[in-house]
């Protein structure tokens, strides 16, 4: 489907045309509609396929057909900094010919930015792009007004929650008129999602797309190797795949600053991304990253959700993720806008089975990549290094413990504390 198929206004298929934007995806197809219907929607489908534009497009479309306004009628939640930013983009695009005004508030930032905040929260906006915590606490200052809102959304809702903003999503929905549209939108469906849509939405139309699977344009493969031997072969990637617009992730910020300082001795454009870094350096290092002067990214899961770049050409596991839906969020960073990208994991020994769980998750095993020649002796010499007998004891403390079990059973059996401990 094209979007001029759908009952957008013209300035709103303007803006789309200028952006380059003909084709529908399937979860703007299903979600775009229901949401000009007026009817509350819960839609779920993987990331990186447009949901973005799936609950902009509508909200913009009727604030289009009025008068512009400085009161507050559409508050988007969305979990991080970087999404609110990116969302405040896309909103920027798509209302170019229209008179909307758009407002980004978010954490992180000085007393200065705070207090542009606050100005433009006085001053009035249509649309505010908000995470939870940061519009939690201007709301408790007073001077937001938000009895006139008309859409509520819900942007990576899943996520919110795993970061702990149910009570506050709550508390702010509580100051919303009850006659408001809300739009949640998800890359799971969890329980704790579904309570909290019991709640929020009032009689929904659902739709969903692919539910937690990755898109069919990602090249999956894995690798099985020795952990001390992955950079080896992450280096031997970055020689036959292109590598540029590449995001590696690591389990830990500790990995990632260590990676990204050896990948940096071999003279390669590396940028590093974790929690660690101040807000001013991780946007320093994003927009480098955007225009091409940093060609791999060593990242955390901060990066997993809410960076949107559509020219990624390469996701690498480093370190297998914790769970399928992880998973599915990082390698959903290429393979983005129709293109098709690259995921490669690199499975140590003792993830083995934590990947053998993705796959049954999605019932299919991933393509094997083979070890290059001239590390895979190595590699093979390092697997059959590590005995998992040996790991056993070491990695969990287990080495002794019959002789603990031993001694409690002595314990009880004899006349007193100390004998026990005597023996």
């Amino acid at each position: 489907m094209v979007f001029e198929d759908l009952d957008l206004t013209d300035d709103v298929l303007d803006a789309l045309y200028d952006m380059h934007f003909e084709q529908c995806t399937p979860i703007q197809e299903k979600a775009i509609p229901a949401a000009l219907s007026g009817r509350d929607v819960i839609a779920v489908a993987q990331t990186g396929t447009g949901k973005t534009a799936a609950f902009l497009l509508p909200v913009i479309n009727e604030l289009g057909k009025r008068e512009a306004s400085d009161k507050i009628k559409c508050v988007v939640m969305t979990p991080t900094r970087e999404l609110a930013l990116q969302i405040d983009g896309q909103m920027q695009g798509f209302s170019y010919f229209l008179p909307i005004s758009s407002l980004p508030i978010y954490g992180g930032t000085d007393g200065e930015g705070y207090a542009r905040q606050q100005h433009g929260l006085k001053m009035g906006a249509e649309v505010v792009i908000a995470t939870p915590g940061r519009l939690l606490a201007h709301l408790s200052m007073g001077y937001v007004d938000l009895s006139e809102v008309e859409f509520f959304i819900l942007d990576e809702a899943d996520r919110m929650l795993d970061m702990g903003f149910y009570d506050d999503i709550m508390q702010i929905a509580q100051r919303l008129p009850e006659t408001r549209q809300t739009l949640m939108f998800s890359a799971t469906m969890p329980p704790k999602i579904q309570k909290m849509a019991r709640k929020l939405l009032h009689n929904p139309i659902e739709v969903k797309i692919a539910v937690s699977k990755p898109t069919d344009k990602v090249h999956q493969m894995a690798y099985l190797c020795g952990e001390r031997r992955k950079e080896a072969l992450l280096c031997h990637l970055f020689e036959t795949i292109n590598a540029k617009r590449v995001i590696v992730f690591a389990s830990s910020k500790l990995k990632v600053k260590e990676l990204a300082r050896s990948l940096k001795r071999k003279n390669m454009a590396v940028g590093e991304m974790h929690s660690d870094l101040e807000q001013n350096v991780r946007e320093e290092v994003m927009r480098k990253f955007r225009a091409g002067k940093i060609d791999v990214l060593v990242a955390t899961d901060i990066v997993a959700r809410g960076i949107d770049i559509d020219d990624i050409t390469m996701v690498v596991n480093f370190d297998v993720p914790h769970d399928a839906e992880d998973y599915v969020h990082r390698i959903g960073r290429t393979a983005r806008a129709g293109e098709e990208g690259v995921a490669v994991t690199l499975v140590g020994e003792r993830e083995r089975r934590k990947f053998k769980y993705i796959e049954d998750f999605f019932g299919k095993p991933v393509e094997r990549g083979e070890i290059p020649a001239e590390i895979g002796d190595a590699i093979e010499e390092q697997c059959r290094d590590e005995k998992p007998q040996k790991r056993y004891g070491q990695a969990r403390g287990r080495a002794d413990k019959p002789r603990r079990r031993f001694q409690h059973r002595r314990h009880k059996r004899g006349s007193g504390g100390s004998t026990a401990v005597q023996s």
